[in-house]
Formats: C-alpha cells, structure tokens, sequence
C-alpha cells in the first residue's frame, strides 16, 4: 500500500493522548478556511455526545477487519485495546487541505504510503503536565489514564521522528504554529 497521490495537502498530527492534539486542530480548522478533518474510523464505543461520521466512523470489529482485508485504509493501528484508521475516501473529499488525527502507529505508517504529507508531533511541555490534562479532561477511567501515560513514553521517545515538532505549553502561541506551518504547505 503506497504512492496515493494527493491532491490537496496533507497534514498528520500525532502526539500522546491528552497532549492538546483536538483543541489545537479546532483552532486550526477554524482559522484556516477549506481545511478539514478527515473523520477516522474506529472500534470503540461512542463517548456521550459523539456522533457517527461526525467525530469517527463507528465501526464493528468485524466491520473494520473486512475493510483492512480490503485495502479501504491508509493507515490503522491498535491504541488501548480499540482499533482506529483512516479510510481512503476521507482523502478523496474536496478541501483546500486535509488533516489526519493519528497515533503514532498510523503515522508511521503514513510515512510510507503518504510520503509527501507534512508530518507533526504535538509534545507536552513535560510529563506531568500531560496526565494533569488527561485527568482533567474527566473522559477517561483511572485504569485508561494509566494506560495512556504507559503509551505516551514511547509516544514522546518517537519525537524525534518527525520533521516538524509543535510544544503546547502555550495553547495561542502553538496554535498559531499550526496556522502557519498549514499555509507554508498550501504554498509547495
């Protein structure tokens, strides 16, 4: 699965749960008109409020399995015992530009099958910063918050990957990093 080409321009975001990675794409979408969301796909349960085809496409695991077996993914990957992907046909929707909400399983993979997309990690300012949001963003179990602070280490070991590295330590400055970094893509 390689070489898609793209039409408008790709930004990946990945980072640690709880990093900022939502707000600041909000903030980007909403500064930065034409640029959309692709919506991904996953196999967990739908939080209060969420929406199918709004914030994911809520799949089954049988559902999601026969989708990878037929290629309809650019990317997917396992994260706290639930599947998560990024459909083909997200890509395909007109916009002036398309950001892709990922792990770092994902972007990884993207790395290889989207080669010209602009890759970026969002870090937090340190470690305790990001279980502070994490617990404070009331989404998750005691046992999910543990959880995403054992994978957030080899989430921040993974920085170093990617070309471009954003800190949310300060959330107008980092978002208008991400606003400017959008409209140096949109110019190649």
């Amino acid at each position: 699965m390689t070489g898609l080409a793209l039409a408008p321009p790709v930004l990946v975001i990945t980072g640690p749960s709880g990093v900022g990675k939502g707000t600041l794409i909000r903030g980007l979408l909403e500064r930065v008109p034409g640029w959309r969301l692709a919506v991904s796909a996953t196999t967990r349960k739908p939080r209060r409020g969420e929406e199918d085809g709004r914030d994911y496409w809520f799949l089954s695991s049988e559902e999601f399995a026969e989708r990878v077996r037929r290629g309809e993914f650019v990317e997917h990957a396992s994260y706290a015992g639930n599947h998560y992907g990024t459909l083909r046909e997200e890509l395909e929707r007109p916009a002036e530009g398309i950001v892709l909400e990922i792990d770092l399983q994902g972007a990884r993979q993207v790395r290889e099958t989207l080669p010209e997309a602009t890759r970026v990690f969002i870090a937090p300012p340190d470690k305790e910063e990001l279980r502070r949001r994490l617990e404070e963003r009331g989404l998750d179990t005691a046992q999910d918050i543990s959880t995403r602070l054992e994978l957030s280490a080899a989430e921040l070991a993974a920085e170093a990957e990617f070309p471009e590295v954003l800190v949310n330590d300060d959330l107008e400055r980092a978002q208008q990093e991400l606003v400017d970094l959008a409209a140096r893509v949109c110019r190649r």
